[in-house]
């Protein structure tokens, strides 16, 4: 898996730097394809179309990479900043799993998510 995503990392920054299309666009004109990308991915499992739902996630991610890959041109963070960014915040925000609260239903880890939350708002 690494090596794939490694791979399509690659394919959206060829896709930037020679795509004439991909060139040009910028986190405004990217706005209304992500919401659309979400969108197809809701209605996907609304129909409980899973093969229509693989395919859409893969064209939510293509979105997410190639915003992703703009801010890096922009300096502001990189692919690798959004994973350990959304790695950190799993691990933090399910102190149940890998800390040491205890969680026996799903109201608990929702309570535990809620607090967690909260107090990275006051920090």
């Amino acid at each position: 898996m690494k090596e794939t995503f490694e791979e399509l990392v690659k394919i959206n920054k060829r896709l930037r730097e020679e795509c004439p299309w991909d060139r040009v666009q910028d986190f405004e004109s990217l706005k209304s394809p992500l919401v659309d990308e979400a969108k197809e991915v809701v209605e996907a499992v609304e129909k409980e179309d899973y093969k229509n739902l693989e395919e859409e996630l893969g064209d939510l991610l293509h979105n997410i990479l190639f915003i992703s890959n703009i801010a890096e041109e922009k300096g502001l963070f990189t692919m690798k900043d959004v994973l350990e960014s959304i790695k950190a915040k799993l691990i933090r925000r399910h102190p149940h799993v890998f800390g040491d609260e205890k969680a026996l239903t799903p109201e608990d880890s929702l309570r535990l998510w809620k607090k967690v939350k909260e107090a990275e708002k006051n920090e």
